[in-house]
């Protein structure tokens, strides 16, 4: 039997199951979620199915061949992930309250991207030296929110991935990144062996929310490269929810390439090269300028320059 699940506040929806759903959206499949949770694939079809008939909306294409998620399961992926990552930051400052008593913690506010696979490192890194343990907050975000929480200090350190000017911070290049544009295995472009950069700009995309520094990003080198920017197909809030829309061949994206380099390698997505143009762009720290020094920002920054 299953341990009693933890429900969603005023939902009526266990946390597993959202879990679920939203690993679903990132691995590709039920069974390859099932083994990623350490549940059996049974345990994770049940709770599926349990999961639909409390939402009233059916969430998988079930076939012999494997499952899927519909288009309304797509958008709920996104929806559970938003939840699930809540939980987790709930966790872990409770966790955070617990072993450093009433300190304060470092607060950081990190861009997508950072947070997701570059910040992970830094902070095991840090909690390599850091012998005296204190407490790390991480808030993960888009770049213009990072931006306003370091502004408002409730943050003294964010990482952004915007390349704009931002007035009345300090701001450190901590590492490059590069944007790829990406397709669906069954995608016209992933036969070809480019597209020009007036093509991509023509072309309607699957793109992060306003305030997203990969999207800013990417319109901005077009713009400079003289090429109208692309109007959206569709805006999504997650780099996990715009992966899932192009594997299922809705449109191309531009992404970093850090994010989809698995999917790449797994064969779900196919880089298409953009002929005469690299879309390369500055990740930076950000702080603001009359804030107190602290040692252990100082160790977190040189760790993120020397390993970005």
């Amino acid at each position: 039997m299953e341990p009693q699940p933890h429900v969603v506040a005023g939902s009526g929806v266990d946390l597993p199951a959202l879990r679920l759903l939203s690993a679903i959206a990132e691995v590709g499949s039920i069974t390859a979620a099932s083994r990623t949770l350490g549940i059996t694939q049974q345990a994770a079809s049940t709770r599926m199915r349990r999961l639909e008939r409390q939402l009233g909306v059916a969430l998988l294409v079930r076939s012999p061949r494997g499952s899927s998620l519909t288009l309304d399961g797509t958008m709920a992926a996104q929806w559970a992930a938003e939840t699930v990552e809540a939980a987790d930051r709930f966790d872990a400052g409770v966790a955070a309250l617990r072993t450093a008593g009433h300190a304060r913690p470092l607060a950081i506010a990190a861009s997508l991207t950072v947070a997701e696979y570059l910040l992970p490192r830094w902070l095991m890194t840090l909690r390599g030296r850091d012998h005296t343990e204190h407490a790390i907050s991480v808030t993960a975000t888009n770049s213009a929110h990072a931006i306003e929480l370091v502004t408002d200090r409730s943050h003294q350190l964010g990482f952004v991935e915007t390349p704009t000017e931002i007035p009345g911070l300090l701001t450190t290049t901590v590492a490059k990144d590069e944007l790829v544009a990406v397709v669906a295995p069954q995608h016209p472009w992933a036969r070809r062996r480019g597209v020009s950069a007036a093509e991509l700009a023509r072309t309607p995309l699957v793109t992060r929310e306003k305030g997203s520094g990969t999207r800013l990003s990417a319109e901005q080198i077009l713009a400079d490269a003289g090429h109208e920017i692309p109007h959206p197909l569709a805006e999504l809030p997650t780099t996990a929810a715009v992966r899932t829309a192009v594997a299922s061949g809705a449109a191309p994206a531009v992404l970093s390439i850090l994010a989809v380099r698995d999917d790449l390698t797994a064969g779900r997505l196919v880089r298409v090269p953009v002929k005469g143009l690299r879309f390369v762009r500055e990740l930076r720290a950000i702080r603001s300028p009359g804030a107190a020094p602290l040692p252990q920002l100082e160790t977190l920054l040189s760790i993120a320059a020397r390993n970005g």
